[in-house]
């Protein structure tokens, strides 16, 4: 039984996410600190928070959907290194790793989404 969300997989990779996603931001131009930095932070971090308030919620049906707003920022997240992609801000070659460990923790929000939706009503 898991007693904390630090102990959730995808909780773990979506804080390295976070962490990679910093590290792109330094890489951006001084002309973007309040523009793609801030949305590519304020994205990166919704995911693993919205993580763990949904877990320390009583209801399934929070839980779940703070789930959905987790995989929300993901998108939101992996739009804004696309964006950055495109402007020519990025490299690529630094952008697909991150997009890379993005991909990942989809795959587990959607897992975890699943595998709580099969949880009978009540219990």
């Amino acid at each position: 039984m898991i007693k904390s969300y630090r102990e959730l997989k995808v909780w773990e990779r979506a804080m390295e996410l976070v962490a990679e996603s910093y590290k792109l931001t330094r890489l951006l131009p001084k002309t973007e600190t309040y523009g793609l930095s801030s949305q590519i932070q304020r994205s990166a971090v919704s995911i693993p928070a919205n993580i763990a308030e949904g877990h320390g919620r009583e209801h399934l049906g929070d839980y779940l959907r703070h789930l959905s707003i987790a995989s929300g920022s993901l998108a939101e997240l992996e739009t804004h290194l696309i964006i950055a992609d495109r402007l020519g801000l990025l490299e690529k070659s630094r952008i697909d790793p991150v997009l890379g460990l993005a991909d990942e923790v989809s795959r587990m929000l959607s897992g975890l989404t699943r595998k709580l939706k099969e949880i009978p009503p009540g219990t």
